[in-house]
């Protein structure tokens, strides 16, 4: 049911008696509260709207509106302080707009005074109780409390401002979209606008660099390219022979040829771009040094009948603890033993290499038992590598500068070729001016000879390497006898080396203090 409308004694009772606060202009409806005491939400009093500032402050604080003063308070707590900026001026604008709107709503109330007859106040009064009086209903005496607490109600809803939904830290907002109130527009609505005008051409400008900018390819990725990338090399054609054809008796020509080439171009890309023409090269030093295998083993028999892969050496270097990068041996090699080319037995080693050929044996680089055999031997029975050593045959073919009757030229002859890696001063055991000095300090027991590479390529090849291995027998003889000694080789070696030593005139030694 529609409210109750107030008697004329009500409503003169609610209306204040001051001239300021009259049924003129700018007069408003009070509430009646018993305490009598206004709202001060609104900040007309009976003034023109130029002098709202001026009131605020005569009223000072206690007379403030409500929410200026709670934002304020706000203001001023250290623990809120930087929280309370961003929100006085939100809220300040919510006020202003609020402010607005009141004021509009006098205006219209002013309007409507104005449109009346223009009589004073008092007559404005009795037509107004006039009014009243004629549209208010009997009703009980009890409902004027309930008609007091609707004016309250009214009054409290009136001076509640608008609730504003806060927007929470790190969200976006949403409804972005202007609220117009009496035809304005919210100002902080219009100024979000505005920066995000303002921002468009800003991100489209740095988007439009960013297309602009030059694509810079990867280093890594140019990288892969030149891995993956396919080089074609024309295949290279084998050398002519020029009416020589291969022999297994001697090496062909193109076989230096391809020794000289792999040494001026010792790298893996070479070799495997020329591959057939070393496959052809080694084919030929194979077959050549299987047929001097048979040689060898006529002249030595104690050199057994081996595989090639046992004898030959193969051409790639192990450059692992090495100064030298070179990955290939830039010349074909072979040794025969009883071994092979590895074990501890002395061998015969044949060396083919442009300008370098030559034909050798011996024991090189023996372990360290087998070097202190031979120096006991060489200490205890000097006589046996003396003999040896001066033998016409050897010294003829390895030792050309030594005289035939002097067997200490021979002995310095053959210490000289082997000095390389000689020691510096006397061995462990020994005493520096022992007659046999030099052939102890001595760790390699070599010799070869150099021969040019003519002999190679001779017909006669063979036979011309087998006139130097001829002569080494017996020095490879002796050097296996003393470092692996055969069984009951023994015997006959020391009544040999007495016989010898009688012959020139030294004692023979004398085995009885042994046992």
């Amino acid at each position: 049911m529609p409210p109750r409308k107030r008697t004329a004694a009500e409503a003169a009772a609610a209306t204040p008696t001051t001239p300021e606060a009259g049924p003129g202009r700018g007069a408003r409806r009070r509430s009646g509260r018993a305490s009598g005491r206004t709202s001060s939400y609104f900040e007309g009093n009976g003034k023109d709207d130029n002098d709202d500032d001026d009131d605020v402050d005569e009223l000072g604080d206690s007379r403030r509106p409500r929410k200026v003063a709670r934002v304020e308070a706000k203001a001023k707590s250290p623990r809120r302080k930087g929280k309370a900026k961003g929100k006085v001026e939100s809220e300040s604008d919510e006020l202003q707009h609020e402010d607005a709107n009141e004021k509009e709503n006098e205006e219209e109330d002013s309007d409507e005074d104005e449109g009346g007859d223009g009589d004073d106040g008092a007559d404005d009064g009795d037509a107004y109780e006039e009014y009243k009086d004629a549209n208010v209903e009997d009703d009980d005496p009890g409902d004027d409390d309930d008609d007091d607490d609707d004016d309250d109600d009214d009054d409290e809803s009136e001076s509640q401002p608008p609730v504003v939904q806060k927007r929470g830290r790190g969200r976006p907002r949403t409804g972005a979209t202007p609220v117009k109130k009496n035809g304005n527009v919210n100002a902080k609505t219009k100024t979000e606008t505005k920066t995000k005008s303002a921002a468009k051409p800003k991100a489209k400008a740095k988007a439009k660099a960013e297309s602009e900018e030059p694509e810079v390819e990867d280093e890594d990725d140019s990288d892969d390219d030149e891995e993956n990338r396919i080089t074609f090399i024309p295949a290279v054609q084998l050398r002519d022979l020029d009416g020589v054809d291969y022999e297994d008796t001697k090496l062909h020509k193109n076989t230096f040829l391809f020794l000289k080439d792999l040494k001026a171009n010792n790298q893996r890309n070479w070799l495997k771009t020329n591959d057939k023409e070393y496959r052809r090269s080694l084919k030929d030093w194979e077959s050549f040094v299987e047929t001097l295998t048979e040689k060898i083993i006529e002249a030595d028999e104690t050199i057994p009948e081996l595989p090639l892969k046992d004898v030959i050496f193969r051409i790639y270097r192990d450059i692992r603890f090495s100064n030298d990068p070179t990955p290939y041996k830039p010349h074909y090699s072979a040794a025969w033993s009883r071994t092979g080319r590895k074990g501890p037995y002395a061998c015969y080693y044949v060396h083919v290499e442009p300008g370098k050929c030559r034909v050798g044996g011996g024991l090189w680089h023996p372990d360290a038992p087998s070097l202190a055999r031979l120096r006991a031997s060489v200490d205890e029975r000097p006589q046996r590598i003396r003999r040896v050593l001066a033998s016409p045959a050897f010294r003829k073919t390895f030792l050309p500068g030594a005289r035939a009757d002097d067997e200490k030229s021979v002995v310095t002859a053959f210490a000289a070729a082997n000095k390389g890696n000689a020691l510096k001063t006397k061995p462990k055991g020994f005493t520096p001016d022992h007659r046999d000095i030099e052939l102890l300090k001595l760790r390699n027991y070599t010799v070869s000879k150099k021969i040019p590479d003519s002999d190679l390529l001779a017909n006669d090849a063979q036979d011309r390497i087998m006139r130097i291995i001829t002569p080494m027998v017996e020095f490879v003889t002796f050097l296996n006898s003393v470092v692996m000694p055969d069984p009951g080789a023994d015997s006959d070696s020391d009544e040999a080396d007495d016989v010898g030593d009688a012959e020139n005139g030294d004692e023979p030694d004398d085995d009885s203090d042994d046992i």
